[in-house]
């Protein structure tokens, strides 16, 4: 994504009463970021903006593997930061901020998938699979290839964002959570309401589906 997101700071109605940054915010540690924003009244205003520049982009992306085909994704990320800076005071572990982030991120997707699931027509998830989930690999080509390969790394992940956005939603939110989050099928059926079982069926059916489209991809 090319797009800079552009908090409201009217809508959050940032005070600057708190104690300010003697130190330059860059120079901090996500940490102590954290406390700073959690030590006034509301968040340390320097502090909230670098932590805000540091994890945008890594909302963004969990936005855009979780909806790539919804158009007002940057509205989402916005209320996003709205309500981290709503709600830091209450990240009792500081050091836990980035999956902290990206629990509300989540969350916020699935209040919004229930609004407009009110208006569409549910997935059929009928169709069984017999396989083990453990029977299922599915390896990522490296992010930083080396010079000889640039092309064809790249090429892979435009043909892989590409069938991951093509998969039920269903499938794409469970494959997002366990490949892109790195969160475990315990944390995945909490989060989406299912079963265990059923995390696992959709993502190793979700890992078959991509494996078919990519297999070009894959064998080389």
């Amino acid at each position: 994504m090319t797009a800079t997101l552009q908090v409201s700071w009217s809508r959050v109605r940032v005070e600057d009463s708190g104690p300010h940054v003697q130190i330059p915010a860059a120079k901090l540690g996500n940490y102590e970021l954290v406390q700073l924003c959690q030590s006034g009244l509301h968040p340390d205003r320097a502090a909230f903006s670098e932590l805000l520049r540091r994890h945008e982009s890594h909302v963004e992306k969990l936005l855009y593997h979780l909806a790539p085909d919804w158009d007002d994704r940057a509205d989402l990320a916005q209320e996003v930061w709205i309500r981290v800076y709503r709600n830091i005071n209450r990240l009792q572990e500081p050091a836990k901020f980035r999956g902290w982030l990206s629990r509300i991120t989540t969350n916020l997707f699935y209040d919004e998938l229930r609004k407009r699931k009110r208006h569409r027509t549910p997935l059929s998830l009928d169709a069984r699979i017999s396989l083990d989930d453990g029977d299922v690999s599915w390896e990522v080509a490296s992010a930083d290839p080396g010079p000889e390969d640039s092309l064809a790394t790249f090429e892979f992940h435009h043909q892989l964002r590409a069938a991951i956005a093509e998969l039920p939603e269903a499938f794409r939110t469970t494959i997002v959570l366990r490949e892109i989050e790195g969160l475990a099928y315990e944390e995945i059926a909490e989060r989406t309401g299912v079963s265990l079982g059923t995390v696992k069926s959709r993502i190793a059916r979700a890992r078959l589906r991509l494996q078919a489209e990519l297999q070009n991809y894959l064998k080389s």
